[in-house]
């Protein structure tokens, strides 16, 4: 594989009043240029705590991130972001939001060339006709259009998605699902996107990286996607591998609810035992 980006060793350590809290530890991953991979896992693994490192918007405790022979160091124009939410300024139109990174990364072009920017990347997204319409007047679909629309502006070399279908009707982000790979597969961005949709990540993803849960959480498995580029969503379902693939990723999540299961009951059994023992010599 062509590395692209490499992230070795990756953790995150908090200082909490109860000591070190080990959030993710020793996180390794490879990606290829252009490829689209997701990390998926339950709710609290480590999940957007990686992305957010990746990103430098999270300082990272051990190891590091290399992006196109560069070590990473803090934000930076070279990765786009989108959160479940787009953080759009309310009072501001579509293209301005989106102009908003276009200035900034593009300080010398032509004022007409960064409205041409702007509007050309609102315009992939469906959004050509409500480029004047304020950010708080439109809905939230189209707000995470607007999101999606400034994070390509910037022409990143890595997309980073946490979660950006994640608040939206399930049309809505079937749509938007599409509208996405149309794009990436235009641009050949390379891409991590966070989820906890199964069926979103086989549709989405080359290969899907299942975390174990934390605390502590590394990267568990990785599963290879076979679905050709461009996608149609039938011909995915239609796929003989599609639930076989489908079940072992569910099976492998299902794995890890029942090690937390019998880790939470040690727990107990060792608080009860530690208090009885308490009791014992205070009696």
């Amino acid at each position: 594989m062509n590395e692209f980006v490499e992230i070795f060793n990756l953790g995150k350590t908090y200082d909490t009043t109860n000591g070190p809290a080990v959030i993710v530890q020793q996180f390794n991953l490879k990606m290829a240029q252009g490829e689209y991979v997701c990390v998926l896992g339950h709710s609290g693994c480590g999940k957007s705590t990686v992305l957010t490192m990746v990103a430098g918007l999270n300082s990272i405790t051990t190891g590091g991130v290399v992006i196109a022979n560069r070590e990473i160091d803090g934000p930076g124009p070279d990765r786009g972001v989108v959160f479940q939410s787009p953080c759009l300024m309310p009072w501001m139109t579509a293209i301005d939001n989106v102009l908003l990174g276009v200035d900034q990364v593009y300080p010398h072009a032509k004022k007409s060339e960064r409205h041409d920017i702007a509007a050309y990347y609102l315009s992939l997204v469906g959004l050509g006709s409500s480029l004047h319409s304020r950010a708080a007047d439109l809905s939230q679909g189209m707000q995470q259009r607007v999101g999606i629309a400034r994070a390509f502006a910037l022409r990143p070399k890595m997309l980073l998605l946490d979660e950006p279908f994640g608040m939206l009707d399930s049309l809505t982000r079937m749509e938007l699902q599409e509208i996405l790979l149309e794009i990436l597969v235009k641009d050949q961005v390379t891409t991590m996107m966070i989820t906890h949709d199964v069926d979103e990540a086989l549709f989405m993803s080359d290969r899907v990286v299942m975390m174990t849960n934390g605390p502590r959480a590394r990267v568990g498995k990785i599963f290879e996607v076979p679905f050709d580029r461009p996608r149609v969503r039938t011909e995915v379902l239609e796929h003989p591998d599609y639930y076989d693939l489908r079940g072992d990723m569910i099976g492998f999540l299902e794995e890890q609810d029942h090690k937390k299961l019998v880790a939470d009951a040690a727990k107990r059994e060792h608080a009860k035992a530690s208090e009885e023992q308490q009791m014992a010599s205070v009696g």
